[in-house]
């Protein structure tokens, strides 16, 4: 049980880093620190947006961006903060803490 456990509790917190990069480097993109027309860079982009755009594009379904700015990314972060609390807790307690 604290083997997965502590696996879904690594997953969640790779997701949480991987949104946060991927907020990063649209920041970049945005303000032509990386360049898209550079191969390498565009097809980094799109696999970052590959394994992020399920999620996030279902939060904007729900709710759309607000004055431009995209809140997605940041519900998706507190919400994944609360999961990785919530193992967190279960792992507390079936090590007997």
């Amino acid at each position: 049980m604290d083997l997965a456990l502590l696996v879904i509790y690594w997953a969640l917190q790779a997701y949480f880093w991987l949104i946060i990069f991927t907020v990063v480097v649209s920041w970049l993109v945005v303000f032509d620190v990386l360049n898209t027309k550079n191969k390498s860079v565009r097809k980094f982009c799109e696999i970052l947006n590959t394994l992020t755009n399920p999620l996030v594009l279902r939060i904007r379904k729900l709710m759309p961006p607000l004055g431009g700015i995209d809140l997605s990314p940041m519900i998706i972060i507190f919400g994944l903060y609360f999961l990785m609390s919530l193992v967190e807790d279960a792992l507390r307690h079936t090590q007997g803490g």
